[in-house]
């Protein structure tokens, strides 16, 4: 099966961890920035191999999740450009604007893992 619920679930809590950090402290666009690249980099060794290896019966399962994955590509490519706009901020509204916007890309790519990850739990049951 392409589907491996251990890197999603691990990538949901990086995720949310980063949001927590960037919600709650004053996190410096710097440690931010190397937070996101860890993100990425994170996606592009453990979650985008799984799209490679697929079986012939789960043809329709694994194109949803391919259409996740690529989503979930652009909103991290936005989610670096959005760090670039925070550290770029020179007034505090502004860095809190960014802040949260970082904070809603957030959420929305751990409701992407969360959408892959929800038919393998309704299968457990």
């Amino acid at each position: 099966m392409s589907l491996n619920p251990e890197k999603y679930l691990a990538l949901v809590t990086l995720l949310e961890q980063l949001r927590s950090d960037a919600t709650t402290t004053q996190i410096a666009a710097p440690e931010l920035r190397r937070r996101v690249a860890s993100l990425q980099q994170f996606f592009g060794q453990q979650i985008v191999p799984l799209a490679d290896v697929g079986e012939p019966s789960l043809q329709g399962e694994d194109s949803r999740v391919q259409s996740y994955q690529t989503e979930m590509s652009k909103q991290l490519r936005l989610l670096e450009i959005d760090v670039m706009f925070f550290q770029g901020a020179r007034q505090a509204s502004t860095a809190q604007t960014r802040l949260q916007t970082i904070s809603d890309r957030l959420t929305t790519l751990i409701q992407y893992c969360n959408a892959i990850l929800q038919p393998e739990a309704e299968g457990e049951k």
